[in-house]
């Protein structure tokens, strides 16, 4: 087994972990993870909703994903204390996943003032149409470019709260992947994923998407 390494995914570089075990940045970037077999671009997503975790780990090894990197605003969640910030991680480590918070630069916790002029229009829920106008902004650019090197290395599943990927911002950041010619896909069950697909309305110019009224 290769030796264990921490990665500062903000500065996109090796650093010696202080202590064994997974640690959070102020950037929440850095996480230990463990050097892989191989580069693969495929980026999965999944929602660990109500599932227990041996469910959600049995969902990950049936699809190879060898990181998880959490893009909720919180790492943690009341009703299902088994995601929380000690208890993921941790259990993730039993079945030898490893685990990166993605929390600053890529959590789906953003808000645009009601009125703002937006290029992203054709969002009628504010929530999603304050995301897009982030996925305008340098910070969302370096977050995507910091998940796709660790996409680079590792088979990675993006992780958020909500079951289904059309309900969360995830499906946005799958956007922009895809936009980026990296194929993704969401895992529904243990057994089954399904393709990203670009939405029909989104307008995209390089690396940028976005989301113009008709």
């Amino acid at each position: 087994m290769a030796p264990e390494r921490q990665v500062d995914f903000y500065r996109m570089r090796l650093v010696r972990p202080r202590r064994a075990g997974w640690t959070r940045t102020v950037r929440g970037y850095r996480g230990s993870v463990t050097d892989g077999d191989g580069a693969t671009r495929t980026v999965y997503t999944i929602g660990h909703s109500t599932r227990s975790p041996d469910e959600f780990v049995e969902a990950l090894r049936q699809h190879g994903v060898q990181v998880v990197a959490d893009v909720r605003a919180v790492p943690g969640s009341r009703r299902n204390p088994q995601f929380g910030p000690e208890e993921l991680p941790r259990s993730l480590a039993e079945a030898g996943i490893d685990y990166v918070a993605f929390t600053e630069q890529l959590d789906g916790r953003r808000y645009s003032r009601v009125g703002e002029p937006t290029v992203n229009g054709a969002w009628r829920n504010h929530s999603f149409r304050s995301y897009a106008d982030y996925m305008q902004t340098p910070g969302f650019a370096r977050g995507v470019d910091a998940l796709l090197e660790l996409a680079d290395a590792r088979r990675v599943a993006m992780m958020c709260a909500e079951a289904v990927p059309w309900r969360c911002h995830r499906s946005l950041i799958g956007d922009a992947l895809v936009a980026r010619g990296v194929p993704v896909a969401d895992i529904m069950t243990a057994t089954a994923s399904r393709p990203h697909e670009l939405r029909s309305f989104a307008r995209v110019d390089g690396h940028r998407v976005w989301y113009p009224p008709e």
